[in-house]
């Protein structure tokens, strides 16, 4: 078969030209490198953490170093003649002249001080063929080999594979010197010190939560879970505000009229942008978003609600309203953010809505939650900026008479809690006083006066647990991989669904 090199062939030769040519490989290299390291079993460090059998091109290479790798691994001698005793019956080198191959490896190798390299090349020249299968499997698809997949999946199914590829072959990682990570924890204690309050990581517009937890933090992910009508989206704005504004400040300060770089993105899978933007804007102005959406304001608020739409607009925050989006396409458009704008923030609007990645089929629903949670703790990592999910709890917490959320309240809870570096419930003993109003009809008595009397006693005591729980939310922090647990008191204006700082000196006042 004659073979095209790359880039040749005329125009119009497409797939024919593509299936003419040789797979990338270097046969040259696999020989030199393995009669390096039958001639010296130290050079096996050279490559023991990138090189595997199946990187080889040449099968019988790849056998060879799989022995090579299981003696030196079990601290026995492989070379020419340990191998041939394993070689000698089965077989497997019959097609390239028997044991005595492994002798003319050794006449192959260049030197030992070159192992490393061939390593390199051997592993660059197996990417590149996969890379040639990504390309073939892309095309198969479009020309309908898996006409299940339309072709948006398809583009999220490549852009899967390439990400994996990358990922397990990034060639990152390793020891890092002790003194250069006591650099970096001297570094970022010394922010904390010079920022207001001890915040090391990005502001979350919380004054008590950045005191608890240092702000956030690159890399990580937290939850924030809470069940419905708890104000877990309204937190989530919150704080995405919040960050937003610390990173335009932040750019404002060196430079008035800097636009800044970098800035957070939000994930709304519930709401669409417009419906998320009004409860914005609602919280912002103080307006009622019910209001809004029916008209019923005047003048006047609507004046204030264009003024804060104004201020707002400046802030680096982006919206995403892709319904059932796939971790893939989230991770796609994030890097691409990151690149294009910068990026400090995900906020995702919540896990449960979002899909494994396409192609993928897991057997439950248990193990499509955590692909899903795996893959944002991987995003985190990868684009170094915290994610922050929200997530459902299971309806266990009404059956409970303490309604206060737990780890084991979440939905799918083992694969959520482990990839977490946090988890925070957001809780309003409010919402359930609602609920507990007393009722005469439910007391009994002597006559009339006593059943009244009972009824009056429940019900200024329930006034004044409904007094103390009047506008106030905690904010429970039941794992920190890096801090302490407890509970953060925080400011709730249900008219709005705004959060705030709990202002204690006032008789809980709003504290903003």
């Amino acid at each position: 078969m004659n073979t095209i090199p790359p880039g040749g062939g005329a125009p119009g030769d497409g797939l024919l030209g593509l299936s003419q040519r040789l797979p990338p490989q270097n046969l040259e290299a696999e020989q030199a490198l393995l009669g390096a390291l039958l001639a010296n079993n130290k050079a096996y460090e050279r490559v023991s953490e990138f090189l595997a059998p199946h990187h080889f091109a040449d099968p019988v290479h790849g056998r060879i170093f799989g022995a090579i790798q299981r003696r030196v691994e079990n601290g026995a001698l492989a070379d020419a003649v340990t191998l041939r005793a394993e070689f000698e019956h089965n077989g497997l080198l019959d097609e390239v002249g028997g044991t005595a191959y492994l002798a003319q490896l050794l006449t192959a190798m260049v030197g030992i001080i070159n192992a490393g390299e061939y390593g390199k090349v051997i592993h660059d020249a197996w990417l590149r063929r996969q890379l040639v299968d990504v390309g073939e499997n892309v095309v198969n698809r479009a020309f309908g080999a898996e006409p299940e997949l339309d072709a948006r999946q398809q583009l999220e199914a490549a852009e899967q594979t390439l990400f994996d590829l990358a990922k397990d072959n990034a060639g990152e990682g390793g020891f890092i010197a002790f003194e250069k990570a006591l650099t970096a924890a001297v570094r970022q204690a010394s922010v904390a010190m010079s920022n207001p309050g001890g915040v090391s990581g990005l502001s979350t517009g919380l004054r008590d939560l950045d005191k608890k937890i240092g702000g956030l933090h690159k890399s990580d992910l937290l939850i924030l879970a809470g069940r419905p009508a708890m104000g877990k989206t309204a937190l989530a704005t919150k704080i995405a505000f919040g960050a937003a504004r610390a990173v335009l400040r932040k750019a404002r300060d060196a430079d008035p009229n800097a636009v800044p770089r970098g800035g957070v993105a939000v994930f709304s899978l519930e709401m669409s942008a417009d419906q998320l933007a009004t409860r914005l804007l609602a919280e912002e102005s103080r307006i009622s978003s019910d209001n809004i959406r029916r008209g019923d304001i005047h003048q006047a608020d609507f004046d204030r609600f264009f003024a804060a739409s104004r201020e707002l607009q400046a802030l680096p925050i982006w919206i995403d309203d892709t319904p059932a989006i796939t971790i893939s396409a989230l991770r796609t458009r994030c890097r691409r953010l990151q690149r294009q704008r910068g990026l400090d923030l995900i906020v995702v609007d919540y896990l449960q809505l979002m899909r494994p990645a396409a192609g993928t089929k897991p057997e439950s629903r248990v193990l499509e939650i955590s692909q899903i949670t795996q893959g944002l703790k991987a995003i985190a990592k990868e684009l170094a900026v915290p994610v922050i999910a929200l997530s459902q709890l299971s309806r266990q917490v009404e059956s409970r008479e303490d309604k206060r959320p737990q780890l084991s309240d979440l939905r799918e809870s083992g694969s959520i809690e482990q990839d977490a570096d946090m988890v925070m419930f957001i809780y309003r003993d409010e919402y359930y006083l609602q609920q507990q109003e007393p009722k005469p009809i439910a007391f009994e008595g002597r006559d009339e006066a006593d059943r009244q009397s009972k009824f009056e006693a429940a019900l200024d005591q329930w006034k004044k647990r409904m007094e103390e729980a009047y506008n106030k939310a905690d904010l429970i922090i039941a794992k920190q991989r890096h801090g302490p647990t407890g509970t953060v008191k925080l400011f709730f204006e249900a008219q709005y669904t705004r959060f705030g700082d709990l202002d204690t000196r006032h008789e809980g006042g709003y504290g903003d």
